[in-house]
């Protein structure tokens, strides 16, 4: 049974939860957070869509195949991880840009392991949606 109030109310939650998931991701160096918390915070979202609203309109939601998201994140991970070869450094060390920097500031510090945190995002929120979808589609 469908309900009007539970659709609106899921795409106010899915909305949410993308902001908080991005929140976290971008707060796990320092704090408790990052790539994986906010995946599966990100991937609730879409699981709630899917259960108020059905597979397919949450696979348009998400806007690109689950295993390809997975994928690409394995892919950005691991470009992560070999960023440090290119300095000499051994695998997955933390290598750090800073923008803008000149002598009075330091600028926008960029790390490679902000992009790490991206690419398990990734790989967390398309390995979930894959598997509740095939799920779901199966039911």
């Amino acid at each position: 049974m469908k309900s009007v109030i539970v659709e609106s109310g899921a795409r106010f939650l899915v909305a949410l939860l993308l902001v908080f998931s991005v929140y976290m991701l971008l707060r796990g160096h320092n704090l408790p957070g990052g790539g994986f918390i906010g995946g599966l915070v990100g991937a609730m979202g879409f699981v709630i869509q899917t259960i108020a609203c059905g597979t397919e309109s949450a696979r348009k939601a998400l806007r690109a195949d689950p295993s390809n998201i997975a994928m690409a994140g394995l892919g950005i991970a691991l470009l992560a991880g070999l960023f440090a070869a290119l300095f000499g450094d051994a695998l997955f060390t933390g290598q750090w840009l800073f923008i803008g920097a000149t002598e009075e500031s330091k600028g926008l510090p960029l790390s490679s392991v902000l992009v790490f945190d991206i690419g398990v995002y990734l790989v967390v929120m398309g390995a979930i949606l894959t598997l509740v979808f095939a799920l779901e589609e199966e039911a």
